[in-house]
C-alpha cells in the first residue's frame, strides 16, 4: 500500500472506515453547494456503493480529518471483479470547499494513482489497466488537477432529463408485450443486460451477486418504475427505474431515474427501445414522479443519444472520464 500522503498543518489522514459513510455524505452535501454535480447522497447510498464495488476500506480508501476529527476530504480506489478490454480502476474523492487550494486534492490523487497501480498489479497484472477519474464539467478545479497529473479526457457522458408531461404515445410492436418488472425475471434481465452490452465501452459481465449489489438489490430500485419488453415469453428489452431519496430531498422533485436500458441485439431495429422507454415514462407519471432522468455515453454505439433526444430528453450536465492507461506489469 502506498505511503499516506503528506498534508498541510492541522490535517491528518487515515484509512477510510466502514462507519465513515455519514461523515462522507455530510462532506458531499457541503461540497454540492459549490460543485453542482446534481448528485446527492445519504449515508446508506455510500454504503451500498462501496459494498457493490467490494471495496476494502482500509486499503482502498483514505479520510482526511481536521483537528476536531471531522472528515474534510476522502479518496477511494475501486475496481470491478469482471471487465472487458482494459481493467478499469476508478478513482473517486472530494475535498470540502473550505479546505481546497491547499494541495489536499493533489496529494490524494497522487495516492490514488499509486494505489490504482497496485490494484492493477495485484489483480490483473497481465492486462492493460485504465485508471479513471470521473469529472463533472461544473468542477474545473478537479479537471485541472487530473490534467496536471497526466490524465486525459477520454469519454463524455451526458446526464439527461425530461418532464413527465406531454408524454409520447404508447407504442405497439407486433409480438412484443410491455410488462412490469417481476422478481422471478430478475436473473433473466441480468443475462439480457450482459448480452445487450457486449459492445459497450467499459461494460462488464455482471454475476448474480454483483447484479444485486449494484442494481436491483439497491434501496433506490423501484420495480413499479421498471418495464420489460417480452417476446415469445423471453425478455428482449428493459428499463430499470430508481428513485433516490437524497435527490428528492435536495431538489423537491421526484425523479424516476432510468439506471439501465437495454435491448437484445436480435430485437433491435424494431422500435423496442422507444416503446419500453415510453412505457417507463408513463409508469413514472402514474407513480407520481415529476421528471425522468438517465445518463448516456456520447459514444454509445447503438445511437442511444439520438433516441433519447427524440423522446424529449435534454442534456442537463456532462461528465468526463479523465484516464491514463497502464501497460501490463513488466511490459516495455
Amino acid at each position: 500500500m502506498p505511503e499516506l500522503p503528506a498534508l498541510p498543518d492541522g490535517l491528518a489522514v487515515r484509512p477510510l472506515r466502514t462507519d465513515d459513510d455519514a461523515a462522507v455524505a455530510a462532506l458531499l452535501t457541503a461540497a454540492e453547494e459549490v460543485d453542482d454535480t446534481g448528485e446527492n447522497f445519504q449515508p446508506e447510498d455510500l454504503t451500498e456503493w462501496w459494498t457493490g464495488w467490494d471495496m476494502d476500506h482500509e486499503r482502498d480508501g483514505l479520510a482526511v480529518c481536521d483537528a476536531a476529527g471531522v472528515v474534510v476530504g476522502y479518496a477511494t480506489v475501486m475496481a470491478p471483479r469482471n471487465f472487458r478490454g482494459a481493467f478499469g480502476v476508478y478513482l473517486e474523492g472530494r475535498v470540502r470547499p473550505d479546505h481546497r487550494n491547499r494541495g489536499v486534492g493533489r496529494s490524494l490523487l497522487q495516492w490514488q494513482l499509486a494505489r490504482g497501480a497496485e490494484v492493477h498489479a495485484e489483480r490483473h497484472p497481465r492486462e492493460t489497466a485504465r485508471l479513471t477519474v470521473p469529472v463533472v464539467e461544473s468542477m474545473p478545479s478537479l479537471e485541472a488537477l487530473a490534467a496536471k497529473a497526466g490524465l486525459t479526457a477520454q469519454r463524455w457522458y451526458r446526464r439527461m432529463q425530461r418532464a413527465l408531461t406531454d408524454l409520447p404515445d404508447p407504442r405497439e410492436i407486433p409480438g412484443i408485450d410491455l410488462v412490469p418488472f417481476t422478481w422471478d425475471r430478475d436473473d433473466e434481465i441480468r443475462r439480457a443486460h450482459n448480452a445487450a452490452f457486449t459492445e459497450h465501452h467499459g461494460s462488464a459481465e455482471r454475476d448474480p451477486e454483483a447484479w444485486q449489489a449494484m442494481f436491483t438489490g439497491q434501496r433506490a430500485f423501484r420495480p413499479d418504475l421498471s418495464v420489460l419488453a417480452v417476446e415469445d415469453g423471453a425478455v428482449v428489452g428493459y428499463v430499470l427505474g430508481y428513485e433516490w431519496a437524497a435527490d428528492t430531498a435536495a431538489t423537491g422533485v421526484r425523479e424516476t431515474h432510468f439506471g439501465q436500458i437495454g435491448v437484445l441485439p436480435r430485437a433491435r431495429g424494431r422500435g423496442v427501445a422507444s416503446a419500453v422507454i415510453a412505457a417507463a415514462l408513463r409508469a413514472g407519471a402514474e407513480q407520481g414522479c415529476e421528471r425522468a432522468g438517465l445518463e448516456v455515453d456520447s459514444g454509445n454505439v447503438t445511437g442511444a443519444l439520438r433516441l433519447y433526444e427524440s423522446l424529449g430528453f435534454v442534456t442537463t450536465r456532462t461528465s468526463v472520464s479523465w484516464s491514463v492507461e497502464v501497460p501490463p506489469v513488466g511490459a516495455l
